[in-house]
């Protein structure tokens, strides 16, 4: 029997939890001038631990893995706020009180039989990225829980993307549809556009009708810088915009090559049946776990 490992992009699927648990009482506070009593907080805290594992409990019943993992964003910044100070600028920070509950929602992870794991030093994303690529490597099956679409250039035969609160796999037809290339050019893609959700500039006057339009005349960033018949105007975007890109794309590329510290055994699920290992030895990471 093959494995098949699932990687729950955990901040994703709680952050999401918790934003939906906390809404009714907010809405309330608004109306009201009020802030959240300590009691009202420990409730919404409660409702998230809950849910978030009700939620575990429905992926592993679905999707049936041998193998699970729940990855988590360390609360230091990570490497790319290093390298760009504005990465994510201005993006909401997790309330210190949901802060506080992650231990807990993790130790109840545990219960269920999914270890957690964290680094100081790269995103959730990275980690997940380079799991998800050596097993893939190996032939075996990855399934990446997670609403994220910076995971979408990671799809292949054996790595699929799932997004649990919509009940559907996000695929090769859903990135059709959404940016009008192939996942396998989506680096490209936001290289040319910029990525506003995490605060990334792209070329300025490139939407992302004409990054689809290039992408699908040339294939690639790199097809497109070495035409000749380009429109003088955007052959002069393109050269002035060389740092940005290539800071956007160093941005954007997700970590594959993380080493990682613990063996693919350490994180089988004792529900399933139990999956051969793959040579005995793959996954390792240079991370603390939770």
């Amino acid at each position: 029997m093959a494995a098949h490992l699932i990687l729950i992009d955990a901040l994703n699927l709680i952050r999401r939890v918790y934003a939906v648990q906390e809404r009714p009482f907010t809405q309330i506070k608004q109306q009201h001038d009020d802030e959240l009593s300590a009691s009202t907080l420990k409730q919404v805290l409660f409702n998230t631990q809950q849910t978030s594992v009700n939620a575990l409990t429905k992926i592993i019943d679905q999707l049936e893995p041998t193998h699970a993992l729940a990855v988590f964003d360390s609360q230091q910044p990570c490497w790319r706020y290093k390298l760009f100070d504005g990465y994510k600028k201005g993006r909401k920070k997790m309330p210190e009180h949901l802060a506080n509950k992650l231990t807990a929602i993790q130790d109840a992870f545990m219960e269920q039989g999914v270890d957690s794991l964290t680094s100081d030093e790269d995103e959730a994303d990275d980690l997940i990225a380079t799991l998800a690529v050596k097993m893939a490597f190996h032939g075996q099956k990855v399934t990446i829980i997670s609403t994220d679409k910076g995971f979408l250039p990671l799809l292949s035969p054996n790595i699929h993307l799932y997004d649990y609160f919509n009940r559907r796999y996000l695929d090769e037809e859903h990135v059709q549809s959404k940016f009008n290339v192939k996942s396998s050019q989506l680096i490209d893609f936001w290289t040319l556009t910029g990525d506003n959700t995490n605060k990334i500039e792209g070329v300025s006057g490139i939407g992302q009708v004409n990054a689809a339009k290039l992408l699908n005349q040339y294939g690639s960033i790199k097809a497109i810088l070495n035409a000749t018949d380009l429109k003088a105007s955007l052959a002069e975007k393109l050269t002035r915009s060389h740092e940005t890109m290539d800071l956007a794309r160093k941005l954007l590329t997700l970590k594959k090559d993380i080493p990682l510290g613990f063996n693919l055994k350490d994180i089988r699920l004792t529900t399933p049946s139990p999956a051969p290992e793959i040579n005995g030895n793959i996954i390792a990471i240079n991370a603390d776990r939770s």
